[in-house]
C-alpha cells in the first residue's frame, strides 16, 4: 500500500495516555473503542471527540483526539440518563397517545421529564409506564440522529401536534437542529444518546409533581415524572436503598419532628420561622462563627435590611439582578430595596474614610439576612428559600497580598467544614466566561493564577471549571461530600473586578497615590439556612454533642425526685449545659421512648437510688444499657464533649 494511499484512507486518533491509534477514516466511535479494548467498548456511553461530546455511530474522518465516557463519569451519566428520559416519553406516548411531551433533561441524580395530560398521573401509571419502558427496553431500538433543516423540524411536529416542541423550535437562531428516532418516538435534542434501548436495562420511576412550563406560574402546569437508571441492578438497588435513607433524613421531616423550624403559608412560602430549638442551633453555630472569625483576623460588621435604590444602581443589581430583587418601598418618596447581598453595604463602610497601604488588608465579615425572589416551585425547605442568613465576607487588599489572602481563606474555609463533620471535598477553579466579562485581561490572568496555585497548595485535588467563573471574576467553589455520598456546594471564594470600579475604591499606596485594592468575597458555609438543612440530613438530626440543642434530658422516675430533678437541671444550666427535664406523670418507659425520639445525646434518669446518692443513671445515644454516673462526672462528660474537634 502506497503512502498516499494510506493517508487518504486511515487518520490518526490521539489518547489520554498520549497513545495515537491509526484507524480507518470513517471508522465510527464505537469501532474505534473496540481497538482500545473490548472491556471499554462494552462500558462505553458516548465520547468526546476533539472538544464536542458525540455519540457512538459517530463517524469520525479527520485526525483527532478521543476521550471515552463510560457511566462512572459525570459525562456519561448526564447522556445515559438523558436516554432513559426518553426512554420514558417513548412509553408515555404509547399508553397515552393524547399526551404532549415537553423537556426531559438528566439531572444532577437522574432524570425527568415534563408531560401536558388532561388527568393527573396517579402513583398506578407509573407502574404501567415502568412495564412499557421494559417491553421497549427488550426491543433494543436502534437510536439515530437526523439532522433537519428548522423549517422542516416545525413541520415534523406540527404533524405530531407537539406544539411545545413547535414554540422551542420557533425561538431558536439556527437553520438546523438535530432529532433523534427510536423506534415510532422522535424527539428534538441536541444529543448524544446511547446507541439502542438495551443500553437502559435498570429503572425506577420515582414520584410525580407539577411544574409550570419553563419555569413560569403564569404557564400551564404540567405534569412531571421523576426517575433513575443504572447499568446494572445492583447499582439501582443501592442508589434506591440510599434514596429511602434519604427520605428519613429529609430535614423539612425530622425539622418538623425535632421541633427546629416550620414554614406556613400564612406567613409567606421561603420564610422561615425558627422554633426555640431550631433558634439555639442556629445561635450555637453562629455564636461559633463569629468566635473562629475574629480568632482569624476578621471584624465583625452589621448593615441595614434595605438600602435607596441609587446604591443598588452603583452596585449594578438594578441593572444585572434586578429579576431577583423584590419590589421597591417608597420612603418619603425614595425607592428603597431590601437587600439581596451584604457588599454594597460593605463597600460603602470602606468608602467612609481613606486607607492607607499600611492597614490593609482589611477582612470584614457579617452574618446578614438577605432576601431574594425565588419561584414558588422552587422553593424547598431550607434549601431554597427566599430570606436567608449569609455567610458573608469581604477581603480588600493590596495586589501583593492576595496569595496569602487566598491560602487563609482556603485554610478557613476547610477547617470549618471538617469542624462540622464534613471530610470529603472537591475543589473547583471556576475561569473567564466566554461571552461577558468586566476587568483587563492581566487582572483576570494574574488572579486566575493566584486561585490556581493556592489550590495546589492545598495538595487536594482539583478540577478546573473552564467559563465558570461570575462575569465580575475568578472563583474556588469548595464542595462537601455528607453522610449518603450526596454532594453540596457550600463554600465559594470569588474575584470580583467589577465592584471595586463601580465604588472607585482606592487606598493610599508607598508613593503617595492612588491604587485600586483587590476585592474577594467569600462564603464559608453559605447560606446559614441551606447549611443547616445539609447538618440535619448529614447527621439524620442525631447532632454532636457541642452542636446539638439539648444536650441532655432528665427524667424523674416517681414524684418525689422531681425536686432533686429539678436541682441537677439548674446546676446544669449554671454550667452552660443546655439541659432540658420530663417532669411528667407519665410511665418511665413512655418518657424514655419519647426522649430517644428527640435524638438528645444522653438521657438521664433520676430515681429513688440516685437521689439518694447524688447520681443518675446515664443512657448515651445509640446504646441501650444505662450506668450510674455522679453528677459532677457528668459535668465533666458533658463539657468535655462540647468543645467542637
Amino acid at each position: 500500500m502506497s503512502e498516499d494511499i494510506q493517508s487518504t484512507e486511515f487518520i490518526q486518533i490521539g489518547l489520554p495516555d498520549s497513545s495515537i491509534l491509526t484507524v480507518k477514516k470513517e471508522s465510527t466511535v464505537y469501532e474505534i473503542i473496540g481497538n482500545i479494548g473490548k472491556g471499554l467498548q462494552k462500558a462505553a456511553i458516548c465520547a468526546k471527540v476533539n472538544d464536542r461530546i458525540v455519540d457512538l455511530s459517530h463517524r469520525v474522518s479527520a485526525d483527532s483526539s478521543l476521550s471515552v465516557f463510560t457511566f462512572d463519569s459525570r459525562e456519561g451519566k448526564e447522556v445515559f440518563w438523558h436516554s432513559a428520559s426518553h426512554l420514558m416519553a417513548q412509553a408515555v406516548k404509547k399508553l397515552f397517545p393524547e399526551v404532549k411531551v415537553t423537556i426531559g433533561p438528566a439531572i444532577d441524580d437522574g432524570f425527568y421529564y415534563d408531560f401536558d395530560k388532561k388527568s393527573p398521573f396517579v402513583p398506578e401509571d407509573l407502574e404501567r409506564i415502568e412495564a412499557e419502558m421494559k417491553k421497549i427496553q427488550s426491543e433494543a431500538l436502534e437510536i439515530t440522529r437526523e439532522e433537519l433543516s428548522k423549517d422542516d423540524a416545525i413541520k415534523l411536529f406540527s404533524s405530531l401536534n407537539e406544539t411545545y416542541k413547535v414554540e422551542l423550535l420557533n425561538e431558536l437562531d439556527t437553520d438546523k437542529v438535530s432529532i433523534y428516532r427510536q423506534g415510532d418516538f422522535v424527539d428534538m435534542c441536541r444529543g448524544p444518546h446511547v446507541p439502542d434501548t438495551s443500553y437502559i436495562k435498570f429503572f425506577k420511576l420515582l414520584s410525580i409533581a407539577g411544574a409550570y412550563w419553563r419555569g413560569d406560574e403564569k404557564n400551564k402546569m404540567l405534569q412531571r415524572i421523576y426517575g433513575v437508571a443504572f447499568p446494572d441492578q445492583k447499582a439501582l438497588k443501592s442508589h434506591l436503598a440510599i434514596l429511602e435513607e434519604a427520605k428519613q433524613r429529609d430535614h423539612r421531616k425530622l425539622g418538623k419532628e425535632l421541633e427546629l423550624f416550620s414554614i406556613q403559608e400564612d406567613v409567606g412560602p421561603g420564610l422561615v420561622l425558627w422554633h426555640p430549638k431550631g433558634a439555639r442551633l442556629k445561635n450555637i453555630i453562629e455564636s461559633f462563627w463569629k468566635d473562629e472569625h475574629y480568632k482569624n483576623g476578621y471584624e465583625m460588621i452589621s448593615t441595614p435590611h434595605i438600602g435607596r435604590a441609587n446604591l443598588w444602581q452603583t452596585s449594578g443589581h438594578l441593572d444585572f439582578y434586578n429579576e431577583n430583587m423584590y419590589s421597591p418601598m417608597d420612603i418619603e418618596g425614595q425607592d428603597y430595596y431590601v437587600k439581596p447581598m451584604n457588599c454594597p453595604f460593605h463597600l460603602a463602610i470602606y468608602k467612609s474614610k481613606s486607607f492607607s497601604y499600611r492597614e490593609l488588608p482589611l477582612r470584614w465579615a457579617e452574618l446578614g439576612t438577605v432576601y431574594r425572589y425565588e419561584r414558588s416551585g422552587v422553593l424547598h425547605g431550607l434549601l431554597r428559600v427566599r430570606g436567608f442568613t449569609q455567610d458573608d465576607g469581604h477581603l480588600i487588599c493590596r495586589p501583593d497580598q492576595m496569595p496569602e489572602e487566598i491560602d487563609r481563606v482556603i485554610d478557613f474555609c476547610l477547617k470549618m467544614l471538617k469542624i462540622f463533620g464534613f471530610e470529603k471535598f472537591k475543589l473547583y477553579l471556576a475561569t473567564k466566561p466566554a461571552e461577558k466579562s468586566v476587568g483587563d485581561q492581566n487582572m483576570w490572568d494574574s488572579a486566575t493564577q493566584a486561585l490556581e496555585e493556592a489550590l495546589k497548595r492545598t495538595g487536594i485535588g482539583y478540577e478546573v471549571d473552564e467559563g465558570g467563573g461570575a462575569f465580575y471574576g475568578p472563583k474556588i467553589d469548595i464542595k462537601i461530600t455528607d453522610a449518603l455520598g450526596r454532594e453540596w456546594q457550600c463554600s465559594t471564594i470569588q474575584f470580583d473586578f467589577n465592584m471595586s470600579e463601580r465604588f472607585d475604591l482606592t487606598y493610599i499606596a508607598q508613593d503617595g497615590k492612588k491604587h485600586r485594592p483587590y476585592m474577594i468575597h467569600r462564603a464559608l458555609l453559605g447560606s446559614l439556612e441551606r447549611f443547616l438543612g445539609i447538618l440535619i440530613e448529614h447527621y439524620a438530626g442525631k447532632f454532636p454533642v457541642w452542636l446539638a440543642p439539648v444536650q441532655i434530658i432528665f427524667i424523674n422516675v416517681g414524684e418525689e425526685q422531681k425536686d432533686f430533678t429539678e436541682h441537677i437541671i439548674d446546676k446544669f444550666t449554671n454550667m452552660g449545659i443546655r439541659a432540658e427535664s420530663d417532669l411528667r406523670d407519665e410511665t418511665i418507659g413512655y418518657k424514655i421512648r419519647d426522649a430517644i425520639g428527640k435524638k438528645v445525646p444522653y438521657i438521664g434518669v433520676t430515681g429513688k437510688r440516685e437521689a439518694e446518692n447524688n447520681t443518675v443513671s446515664l443512657r448515651k445515644r445509640g446504646e441501650k444499657d444505662s450506668s450510674e454516673i455522679k453528677i459532677e462526672d457528668l459535668i465533666s462528660l458533658i463539657m468535655s464533649d462540647m468543645r467542637p474537634e
